[in-house]
């Protein structure tokens, strides 16, 4: 253990086991104001979930196909390096998808830090936000709502794209025939989404 975590966690090395001492770690590292994002994981219906949040709200949602060691990379290039492992930072955000899941949640109250969200995938993902639980919209129209009628080949790339599934909710997405079209967490989370919310076309 090296002296900067020994500090942090306020206790001999000795007498902290390693859950202590992640949970030290975490909430001195927050009350410093020196953790920029938190993760931790959230098992669901579709696997684990790894939730990052950072001071603004939920930045990235990430299924269990993503690797953890390239999910730390992603973040502290494109956020801060200042990341640790922190379930109570990250509370507010599985307690709603655990909620979302179970039947209990329509919609999610926890705010979102759309920093890792950049152009055109802005607008598109902002309107994807706001479509209904159990509602569905198409790509040409997410592409209107995000000013560029014509770009619904963008838009699908830019919702492919979506770091925040599930909360940014690009599962409602489909084709204007009513086909599934793409998901970046694979076609059965898609299904499986839809068919939560009432919404699978057929």
């Amino acid at each position: 253990m090296t002296d900067l975590e020994q500090r942090l966690a306020g206790s001999p090395a000795t007498t902290v086991d390693r859950g202590q001492l992640a949970t030290a770690l975490a909430r001195r590292a927050s009350e410093a104001r020196l953790l920029d994002v938190a993760f931790a994981a959230l098992d669901s219906p579709l696997g684990e979930l790894t939730v990052f949040v950072t001071r603004r709200g939920v930045v990235r949602i990430a299924y269990a196909d993503e690797p953890i060691d390239a999910l730390l990379d992603e973040m502290a290039a494109s956020l801060s390096p200042r990341i640790l492992r922190a379930p109570g930072s990250t509370d507010a955000a599985r307690r709603e998808l655990e909620a979302y899941f179970a039947g209990e949640r329509q919609a999610f109250d926890v705010p979102v830090d759309w920093s890792l969200i950049h152009g055109f995938a802005t607008g598109v993902l902002r309107a994807t936000a706001r479509i209904p639980f159990g509602r569905t919209s198409s790509y040409g129209q997410v592409a209107m709502s995000a000013g560029s009628p014509r770009a619904a080949r963008a838009a699908g790339n830019a919702l492919g794209s979506n770091p925040i599934p599930i909360v940014v909710p690009c599962h409602r997405v489909l084709h204007a025939d009513g086909g599934l079209g793409g998901y970046s967490g694979g076609l059965d989370r898609k299904r499986f989404l839809l068919r939560l919310e009432g919404s699978l076309p057929g």
